[in-house]
């Protein structure tokens, strides 16, 4: 209850919360995408590229986020052209930009005078009572536009996640398609990384549509479920955190898995019953 009173006295604990709850939305739309196209891997070398626009932006004295985001949506977009060329194997484009990335960053955040590595520390674990007012406000816009265009062109995104020959039969831009939906992909991540940190973002992106897919396979299904769940765990992690002083992002993985292991067991149990039936 301490949490919930302490919610309208602390103005960084209310943004938290709508971090939470607007992040929670973004990546179960986007992790619906992600996870059934297969692209899981690709997400992870995009949240692990950014940190090269991060270390870049700290020595140049920029806005951090910012540079997050522009260094993730060009290696989203790079990856994307590489692939779909087929200049070179996806999954090692993806290789090369992750270690690339890291590599940049590592060593702008060295060059940087007074560096410490307590700087780096809020953006690869998280650190959730730094968000602030504007970073809320650019969720919010980018939740508005995720949440336009599901209404909007879920039909035409199923196709390209699921079959792209199928799509491109169907004359729908199937290349156009996969290049935004890589951005908002990076975008959904540089967003999110105040929340849950560099390491551990790509279980948010993942974890909610897993837990939602083992009960349907269903792509409408999943679009829907997907953020109400990652909103619930983001949440709970956030007043779990709070109560016992412990990390939110590690709250909030340790409240996924446990949920998706209880999903998991479902069908054992419901055998189990049959059988002493």
């Amino acid at each position: 209850m301490e949490f919930f009173s302490d919610l309208l006295q602390y103005g960084y604990l209310s943004n938290a919360l709508l971090a939470c709850v607007l992040s929670g939305i973004t990546c179960g739309i986007v992790g619906t995408y992600v996870v059934c196209r297969r692209m899981v891997f690709l997400a992870g070398g995009i949240t692990h590229a950014s940190f090269g626009g991060l270390g870049i932006a700290f020595w140049a004295g920029a806005n951090p986020i910012g540079g997050a985001l522009v260094f993730a949506v060009l290696s989203a977009l790079g990856i994307e052209w590489a692939g779909s060329r087929g200049r070179i194997r996806e999954d090692s484009a993806i290789g090369i930009i992750w270690s690339v990335g890291m590599a940049v960053g590592a060593l702008f955040m060295s060059l940087r005078p007074g560096y410490t590595s307590g700087d780096l520390s809020a953006y690869l674990f998280g650190s959730i009572v730094t968000v602030t007012r504007g970073d809320v406000t650019a969720l919010a816009l980018l939740t508005g536009c995720l949440l336009a265009g599901a209404l909007l062109w879920l039909r035409p995104v199923m196709y390209v996640a699921f079959d792209r020959d199928f799509a491109r039969s169907r004359g729908i831009p199937t290349r156009l398609i996969s290049y935004l939906m890589a951005a908002l992909v990076a975008v959904t991540i540089v967003l999110s990384i105040r929340i849950m940190g560099i390491v551990l973002l790509i279980s948010l992106v993942t974890m909610p549509v897993v837990i939602v897919n083992t009960l349907s396979r269903d792509y409408r299904t999943i679009a829907l479920a997907a953020p109400p769940v990652a909103v619930a765990g983001n949440v709970a992690g956030l007043a779990a955190s709070y109560c016992f002083e412990v990390p939110p992002g590690a709250a909030i993985i340790f409240i996924l898995t446990f949920t998706l292991i209880l999903v998991k067991l479902l069908p054992l149990r419901r055998k189990k019953t049959g059988s002493a039936a």
